[in-house]
């Protein structure tokens, strides 16, 4: 029987706290993956959470009219986000809109249903459960640990992106700056704390 002092920690050799973004190598990586299996849904779902920067639960929850008028995907959409109840906007960049009309097509999906709905009958859309196992499976067949990375990493992943090709910060949302700042510059602050434990807290 093992004493307090011989017990492993729960978290030995598990990476927990924050997710990573996607790099650009990587986001290329998993969209070549998709594109090579003719995963369309797959595909949709990948594109448009990397530009909507949507949390996981609003993404799911997204419907065929959010992102469509007139049978045309539109270049702006807009929702309401379940966790703040403000509306935000994002566009969708021309991959993205291709993407989401292949899917649209194939799907045949009437205008008043979920833009992924849920394959089981139980859930009415994509469950973030269910896409956060999706979210995995896609890193783990474009080379990556697919422990290391989760809805949040694609939620940051265009912010981050642009803040290390520009500096300009997005705020995804967030209610504080400083959040923002956690997210933006991660991997910097992880570095100097490994340098020097007292920096940059």
């Amino acid at each position: 029987m093992k004493t307090e002092q011989s017990r492993e920690a729960w978290n030995k050799s598990k990476l927990v706290g924050q997710k990573p973004p996607l790099g650009p190598k990587d986001v290329w990586a998993i969209r070549t993956h998709l594109q090579n299996a003719h995963a369309v849904r797959g595909l949709a779902l990948f594109n448009l959470a990397i530009d909507s920067k949507l949390r996981g639960c609003d993404l799911v929850s997204l419907r065929v009219p959010n992102v469509t008028h007139v049978n045309q995907v539109l270049p702006r959409a807009q929702v309401v986000q379940r966790k703040t109840q403000r509306p935000v906007q994002f566009e969708l960049t021309e991959p993205t809109r291709s993407a989401v009309r292949a899917w649209l097509e194939k799907a045949a999906l009437r205008s008043e249903q979920y833009l992924f709905p849920s394959r089981l009958s139980a859930s009415p859309h994509l469950s973030t459960r269910q896409y956060a196992w999706m979210i995995r499976r896609w890193a783990g067949a474009a080379g990556l640990d697919p422990t290391v990375y989760g809805a949040h990493s694609m939620r940051h992943t265009k912010a981050t992106l642009v803040y290390k090709r520009t500096k300009l910060r997005d705020n995804l949302r967030h209610a504080s700056a400083a959040t923002t700042s956690i997210y933006l510059q991660g991997d910097e602050v992880k570095r100097a704390r490994q340098m020097n434990p007292f920096a940059a807290r």
